[in-house]
């Protein structure tokens, strides 16, 4: 039997590029769904996310029973999760964006601006940029070197640098991706990533952590 991924819809992702994305790196069974009790079934579950920290936090608390379903899921079902970009950020103790708001605090840390040394430097981080991997006892087979595409003006800081899975240059180090246990976290885009993007969520789909 195929496996049923949930890809959460709580009004701040880019639903349907992470979908076909997710469709064309094998995915056979994708559940576009803000139901809890289908989320608490399924067998993977990514959370996408674009726009502030703030607003999205709002949007996924604002559905009855989302996080304690996905909470559920994850750490006592031990589903593999996959956040991207905001999605990724939200994992975090909290953000600053637009407010001081609470993130999930599922891996310890805070979301910043960033703030390049170089004042020539811009901001948002837009584009492609390098992915440099970092070693890692968590999710480290998912995360290869390429080239991926960012968008974003704020970064993920974890408390503890084993949480870092993979780092990006742009005015200094970024944190392009995190993972701990059966959680990872990628700032980039990988349905706007083309091949490199593919490949990694062809890997979501087979890791088994």
């Amino acid at each position: 039997m195929a496996e049923t991924l949930a890809l959460v819809d709580y009004g701040a992702g880019n639903l349907r590029s992470v979908e076909n994305a997710l469709r064309g790196a094998g995915a056979e069974q994708v559940a576009v769904t803000a139901d809890p009790n289908v989320v608490r079934a399924a067998d993977r579950i990514v959370l996408p996310g674009v726009g502030a920290f703030a607003a999205c936090a709002r949007a996924l608390r604002a559905v009855p029973q989302l996080v304690e379903a996905m909470t559920e899921r994850v750490h006592v079902g031990g589903a593999p999760f996959l956040g991207i970009c905001v999605g990724m950020q939200l994992l975090a103790r909290r953000g600053i964006e637009h407010g001081s708001s609470e993130g999930l605090g599922w891996i310890p840390g805070e979301v910043l601006p960033i703030e390049p040394a170089d004042a020539r430097i811009k901001v948002p981080h837009m584009g492609w940029n390098d992915v440099a991997p970092t070693p890692h006892a968590d999710g480290a087979e998912l995360i290869e070197p390429g080239e991926a595409y960012f968008l974003h003006s704020y970064h993920f800081v974890p408390d503890e640098g084993r949480d870092i899975a993979a780092l990006t240059d742009h005015g200094g180090g970024l944190v392009a991706a995190v993972a701990r246990d059966n959680l990872i976290g990628v700032q980039f885009h990988p349905e706007k990533s083309q091949a490199y993007g593919l490949a990694l969520l062809a890997r979501f789909l087979d890791w088994k952590p």
